[in-house]
C-alpha cells in the first residue's frame, strides 16, 4: 500500500496548473448516459474516482474511449445493463448519480446503496423522494435501490427538506427527460450543480435557475451529443493555497476559477496572505508570514465549502492564536483531529461538530493514518510544517480527489515521496 514521506519544513513556491473539477465530472460523466449521441468531455482529471465511473458506465454497456489528454468519449447508445453493482457503487457514492439519467431514459434502474468516505451517514432518501415526486416507484431490496417509471416521468414541483448537491444533481439529470416542466426548491447552488446544468444545456436540455435554489426544468423528448469541458477544481485550488499559506510560501495557480472561491479567499486574506486575482489565476504570497488563526464554519455554497474544513483546520493548528472551526454539513467530519495532534497540534474537539484549534509554534513529525479524502490533505498540509519526516498511511484516499499529487507538490519545491510498504 502506497504511503507519502513528506520532510517538512520546506516554503512552497511556485506555478500549478488546477486540474478539472473530480465533483464536476463525476456527475457530468454519469449525465452522458442520457444521450444515444457520441459525448466528449475534456479537462476530466485522472483520478481513482474517475477511474471508478467510466468502469461504472462501461459495466452499463458503455463504449468509453479516453485518449491521451484525458478528453473522455461516451457512446450510450446500447446500454445492455441497467444494474449498477455493489462492487463499484460501495467504493464512491457518486456512483449513486447514475440512476437518474437510467430511470429517465429507460423507465428503471437498480443501483446498490452507495458507500465512500466514512464522513456520516449521508443518506440517500432526498434523491428518492425527488424520483418519487417525478412519478417512479422506490424499493429498497437486498442493498440496492430499484426504481420503476413504466409509463415515464412526469414533470412535478419538489422541494428538498435539506440541500444536497448529489441529491439536486440526480433529480435535475432525471428531470430533464420527464413529460413537462419540473420545479425544484431548495436546490444546491454549488459551482459543480451550474456546470452540470450548462453540460445538460450544451446537449439541448432547457433548464434555468442552476445556480439559485430554485431550478425548472422543461423536459424534452431526446437529447443530443456535445463537447464540453470540464470546470476547474475549486478544492484543489483552495487546498495548494492552504498548503502554501501554512508554509509562509508564494504560489501561482493557473487555469483557477476564483469566482466559485470567494469565501476561502477572503479567510485566507483574514489569515495574513497577500492575493492577486486574473479570470483564470490565483497568486498568493505569505512573505514567509506565519498565519493568523481565523474562525470558520462550514454551509452550503457560497458560504466556506465543507471540502477545504480539515486543510483549514490544520494551517489553523500551526498559526498564531485560537480558532474555532464549526462544521454544519456532515457529522463525523474530524476523524483527522486526533492524527494531526500526532503531530504535537492542540485541537480538541468541543462536541461532534466544533474544533478549538490553540495555534503551536511547531509541529513534529510522526507516522500518521489517512481516513477519508479531505482529511487526507489536512495531513499534508501538517506533514509540509512539521519538522522531521512525517510517514502518510492509507494515502489512497488522496488519490480519489488529488491527481498526481506528489508531482504538483514537487512542483513548489516540497521533499516528498511515494514509498510502498
Amino acid at each position: 500500500m502506497d504511503k507519502l514521506l513528506i520532510k517538512g519544513g520546506r516554503r512552497l513556491s511556485g506555478t500549478l496548473k488546477v486540474s478539472g473539477a473530480k465533483n464536476s465530472a463525476l456527475p457530468i460523466l454519469a449525465g452522458a448516459l442520457l444521450t444515444d449521441k457520441s459525448v466528449v468531455i475534456g479537462n476530466v482529471p485522472h483520478l481513482h474516482d474517475v477511474t471508478t465511473m467510466i468502469e461504472l458506465l462501461g459495466c452499463l454497456g458503455a463504449n468509453v474511449v479516453i485518449d491521451e489528454k484525458m478528453r473522455v468519449e461516451v457512446s450510450a447508445n446500447d446500454l445492455r445493463e441497467l444494474r449498477a453493482p455493489y462492487e463499484l457503487v460501495k467504493t464512491m457514492r457518486a456512483s449513486f448519480l447514475v440512476m437518474g439519467p437510467l430511470l429517465a431514459k429507460y423507465g428503471r434502474a437498480d443501483v446498490s446503496l452507495p458507500g465512500g468516505c466514512a464522513i456520516g451517514a449521508r443518506p440517500v432518501d432526498q434523491h428518492l423522494k425527488g424520483f418519487e415526486a417525478l412519478g417512479a416507484e422506490i424499493n429498497v431490496v437486498d442493498g440496492y435501490v430499484s426504481a420503476t417509471a413504466e409509463h415515464g416521468l412526469k414533470g412535478a414541483e419538489f422541494t428538498f427538506d435539506l440541500v444536497t448537491v448529489t441529491g439536486t444533481e440526480n433529480v435535475i439529470m432525471a428531470a430533464c427527460l420527464a413529460d413537462g416542466i419540473t420545479r425544484i426548491h431548495n436546490a444546491a447552488c454549488e459551482p459543480e450543480v451550474v456546470d452540470l446544468v450548462e453540460f445538460l444545456n450544451a446537449m439541448g436540455a432547457r433548464i434555468s435557475g442552476h445556480g439559485t435554489p430554485n431550478v425548472e426544468i422543461t423536459g424534452v423528448t431526446a437529447l443530443a451529443g456535445c463537447v464540453f469541458d470540464v470546470m476547474p477544481d475549486r478544492v484543489e485550488t483552495g487546498t495548494y493555497l492552504i498548503a502554501a499559506a501554512a508554509t509562509g510560501g508564494r504560489v501561482r495557480l493557473d487555469g483557477a476559477r476564483p469566482d466559485t472561491l470567494q469565501a476561502v479567499l477572503d479567510k485566507l486574506i483574514e489569515s495574513g496572505a497577500e492575493l492577486s486575482l486574473g479570470d483564470d489565476w490565483i497568486e498568493l504570497d505569505m512573505g514567509g508570514k506565519r498565519p493568523l488563526a481565523v474562525d470558520i464554519t462550514t454551509a452550503p455554497y457560497p458560504m466556506f465549502p465543507t471540502d477545504m474544513q480539515a486543510q483549514y483546520l490544520a494551517m489553523n493548528a500551526i498559526a498564531k492564536g485560537t480558532s474555532r472551526v464549526t462544521e454544519t454539513i456532515f457529522e463525523n467530519r474530524f476523524m483527522h483531529v486526533q492524527e494531526i495532534n500526532r503531530l504535537g497540534a492542540n485541537i480538541e474537539l468541543v462536541g461532534p461538530s466544533t474544533a478549538i484549534v490553540h495555534g503551536v509554534d511547531s509541529l513534529k513529525a510522526a507516522p500518521v493514518m489517512a481516513t477519508d479524502l479531505r482529511a487526507s490533505f489536512s495531513l499534508v498540509v501538517a506533514a509540509l510544517v512539521a519538522v522531521g519526516e512525517t510517514l502518510i498511511d492509507r494515502i489512497y484516499h488522496i488519490d480519489r480527489g488529488y491527481e498526481t499529487i506528489e508531482e504538483k507538490l514537487l512542483q513548489l519545491g516540497a521533499d516528498v515521496q511515494r514509498v510502498s510498504g
